[in-house]
């Protein structure tokens, strides 16, 4: 491998043992001569199988490949920055370790990144193996997020995507804690382009998302590039306002007109209806504070354990302070 080969691609994996190996041939099959260069970068999340020891033995075998392994598990979005900050080369690539989406892609986002885009997205036309509740909240997320944000973000695109020079600078200079990656991507700009594909079954394993992981995933995506949350709550307070000041002016009316109802229920309604509604704006509220208050903290976005060249650092690059 040259000292700057012209594509790294980057691979988060957390506990995939048994895709190390298949997803490193796959994309050295695909890639050869098609690229002039290849970084093969696996980024260990923490793993606790044999995933870091498949991962250091093709290093060993192959020049190509090298490893970045976290001190624990820092999350997905954690592992492709990592991979990202460490890639040597030109142009990077992220991909998945489960195999579902297809290496044999990858020659096609090369060839729109030669014809002069700076990112292009693998944008998915079918999803295998995947259950149907997923799908269609899978959907919905992308679309009400289109929807209620400034930032273009593609529907139906994960983070499978190929960046450019220009867009790797813009996005290892941007600062956040709470990272939502294809957000960011599509926030920095650049030309951009699709490539459709049919996105497979996960090879081997069991999914690194279940619905708790990816509800969280889903408000960080929210909070990180909208504030509609927050004017919601602007406007259910002037809209709870409203009907708290119209039945004010029922009560009154009804009192003048001497129709005393027993009050209990209605009171005791008003009372859960409003409680309920500011508990939900605190909530919301809490939210957006506490990404503030991961950003003041300053911690590193990841610590490094060990690398297969030792040539990655404990502590990763600062990033510049907002």
């Amino acid at each position: 491998m040259s000292e700057r080969p012209e594509l790294s691609v980057v691979i988060p994996a957390f506990n995939e043992q048994d895709n190390v190996e298949p997803m490193a041939e796959r994309l050295v099959a695909a890639l050869e001569g098609v690229v002039d260069g290849l970084e093969v970068l696996f980024v260990d999340d923490g793993s606790s199988d044999a995933t870091w020891e498949r991962v250091a033995e093709l290093a060993r075998r192959d020049p190509r490949v090298r490893g970045i392994r976290f001190a624990r598990n820092f999350g997905h979005q954690a592992a492709v920055t990592a991979g990202v900050d460490a890639a040597r080369g030109t142009a990077v690539v992220i991909i998945d370790a489960d195999l579902q989406d297809p290496p044999e892609v990858i020659p096609e986002l090369v060839a729109r990144w030669r014809e002069g885009y700076e990112v292009v997205y693998a944008q998915r036309e079918h999803r295998e193996g995947e259950t149907a509740f997923k799908k269609a909240t899978a959907a919905a997320f992308y679309r009400i997020l289109r929807a209620i944000t400034n930032v273009d973000i593609p529907v139906d695109t994960g983070d499978f995507r190929l960046m450019g020079p220009d867009a790797l600078a813009a996005f290892r200079a941007l600062p956040e804690r709470n990272r939502f990656i294809r957000g960011l991507v599509s926030w920095v700009g650049f030309p951009q382009a699709a490539v459709r594909y049919q996105r497979h079954a996960r090879h081997a394993g069991e999914t690194k998302y279940p619905l708790r992981k990816m509800v969280r995933f889903a408000v960080d995506g929210i909070t990180s590039f909208s504030f509609l949350p927050l004017r919601l709550a602007t406007w259910t307070g002037f809209g709870v306002s409203l009907l708290a000041f119209l039945y004010i002016l029922v009560v009154i009316t009804l009192k003048i007109l001497g129709i005393n109802w027993p009050g209990y229920t209605s009171l005791m309604a008003a009372i859960l209806f409003l409680g309920g509604v500011q508990l939900i704006m605190i909530g919301i509220l809490g939210e957006y504070l506490g990404r503030v208050f991961d950003e003041v903290k300053r911690r590193p976005l990841y610590l490094v354990r060990d690398s297969t060249d030792r040539s990655v650092g404990v502590v990763p690059p600062a990033r510049p302070v907002t």
